[in-house]
């Protein structure tokens, strides 16, 4: 058994990476929040929904992270200046967001301020209901409550109605306004100090703000931010959980790391599926070479790459081979993932797995470059794991490979001495040569809409579905509608979580004419 909030925890710092965040603000956000609830004398059990919704704030912020990325080329700054604005003010819009894009981007004033008026009005109107739409489902997944559940729907809804969903003042669930008014407090409370901490709150009061509880945040201040600087936030946040605190006992702890893999998936199209796909290989392969615990390498799997979403867009969107500057980057990410999951005690084996798991037996891998008698034969074989399904899923810059030219890279690591025979050879019979077999369509989808809903998790249009399946566009564009409608989503993003959840997502090579 783990402690939910400790793996929350670590989630939040990578999200915090991700979002352009300081260190530890999720964790600061957390425990300003709580201590508000209490403030106004909020149940235990409405306070451990604030809780969780404080630590998962910007859980669904993969949601819409690609379609950022492809109109600015970095979702990193952009969402960073987006979350620091009045949402309620068309005028801080434009003297704050679009400095601040212009300077991370490098782009001119009135580059970025003519890039916005063409691109907002859709950011407006999908990046909320992608983000909302995929933390709720992510939240019910996890096991929250319905009121957390509800909250994380509500993330981007304002005190004023004008945020999404349109649904105002009360009517917005209390963990929610809870969030909104400690996520001000966390993210101008190290820049600016209690004074501009106010300064914020009072702007902000009556438009995305709860007035009430901003009123209860500036009589309450000193007590709200007291200890963050002198103190681990995450010991705060561990102390501050209502008892009894939340536990994920064995038969729940699978379907957990699932779901934050498959959140982290939702990065980019590309990636969509990797981390199930992984934990799928490395599982079966662990019970080929009769491995002590299967499940530990199989929760590895799911949790891999957490540490991708604190690494920009543009770096896994990119059209070319990667620059050594950039692939220096990338050998951060099994890092972030080891220390994420290192602020769990009980997960200290899965984050040394995870940590290894782009390591190489003659020491070229990453991130500390250990040698054969420094890895675990389980590391090896979730290296190899991951190795292989990076082979056959295509990228922006190259074409996924067909099982014989994957096994036969695959036979070259291992002459080479980068990877272990055996491990290749049992990721090798787990995955039986081939792909893994399509699974029926759940929500009572056609083998038509599951093509469909396939190549449309992957980041393809209507018209290239289209053109892909040859079919006509207004038919591509009736099946997305009912599939829509089918799995309860509005989003690609949804959509792409449902798949990874129900085992329908394939590469593109999967899907073709037909």
């Amino acid at each position: 058994m783990f402690r939910l909030f400790g793996l929350f925890a670590g989630l939040a710092g990578v999200t915090d990476l991700g979002t352009g965040g300081l260190a530890d603000e999720s964790l600061r956000r957390c425990v300003v929040a709580t201590r508000l609830a209490r403030a106004v004398g909020s149940p235990e059990a409405e306070v451990r929904d604030v809780m969780a919704v404080s630590l998962l704030e910007h859980l669904g912020c993969t949601a819409y992270a690609w379609e950022t990325a492809s109109v600015w080329g970095d979702d990193v700054p952009v969402t960073r200046a987006l979350l620091r604005s009045d949402g309620a003010s068309a005028t801080d819009l434009v003297t704050s967001v679009v400095p601040a894009v212009a300077t991370a981007t490098g782009r001119s004033r009135g580059s970025v301020a003519a890039t916005m008026l063409r691109t907002m009005p859709r950011l407006a109107r999908d990046a909320p209901v992608a983000t909302c739409e995929v933390a709720a489902e992510a939240g019910r997944a996890l096991g929250l409550s319905p009121t957390a559940v509800a909250s994380l729907a509500h993330m981007t809804a304002m005190w004023n109605g004008r945020g999404v969903p349109r649904v105002d003042g009360e009517r917005i669930p209390f963990p929610a306004r809870a969030m909104h008014v400690a996520g001000v407090v966390a993210m101008f409370l190290d820049p600016d100090g209690p004074p501009g901490v106010a300064r914020q709150l009072r702007r902000r009061r009556g438009g995305e703000l709860d007035p009430r509880l901003v009123d209860v945040a500036l009589a309450e201040l000193p007590a709200l931010v007291g200890g963050l600087d002198t103190t681990d936030p995450l010991d705060l946040v561990l102390d501050l959980e209502p008892d009894p605190v939340v536990r994920v006992d064995a038969a729940r702890r699978l379907e957990v790391a699932r779901v934050c893999g498959d959140l982290v998936d939702l990065k980019s199209p590309w990636l969509t599926g990797h981390s199930s796909a992984v934990a799928d290989l490395a599982g079966t392969a662990a019970g080929v070479l009769g491995l002590d615990d299967p499940e530990e390498l199989r929760m590895a799997g799911h949790l891999h790459d957490v540490g991708r979403v604190g690494l920009p867009g543009r770096i896994w969107d990119c059209p070319r081979p990667w620059t050594a500057a950039e692939r220096d980057q990338i050998r951060l990410h099994p890092y972030y993932s080891e220390r994420a999951l290192l602020r769990v005690p009980e997960l200290a084996g899965v984050a040394e797995l995870v940590g290894a798991h782009h390591e190489r037996c003659d020491g070229s891998g990453y991130h500390r470059g250990r040698r054969a008698d420094q890895l675990p034969m389980a590391a090896r074989v979730l290296a190899t794991a991951d190795a292989l399904r990076l082979l056959v899923e295509p990228r922006p810059h190259r074409a996924g490979l067909g099982a014989g030219e994957a096994t036969a890279r695959l036979d070259a690591e291992v002459r080479a001495g980068r990877l272990d025979a055996d491990a290749v050879a049992a990721v090798l019979s787990a995955a039986g040569g081939a792909g893994s077999p399509r699974r029926a369509g759940a929500a009572g989808l056609t083998p038509r809409q599951v093509e469909v809903l396939r190549l449309l998790c992957h980041g393809l249009s209507n018209r290239e579905i289209a053109q892909r399946l040859v079919l006509s566009p207004r038919t591509v564009d009736r099946h997305v509608a009912d599939i829509y409608e089918r799995i309860g989503a509005s989003s690609r993003a949804a959509a792409a979580l449902f798949a990874m959840e129900h085992g329908l997502v394939g590469t593109l090579a999967d899907d073709g004419p037909g």
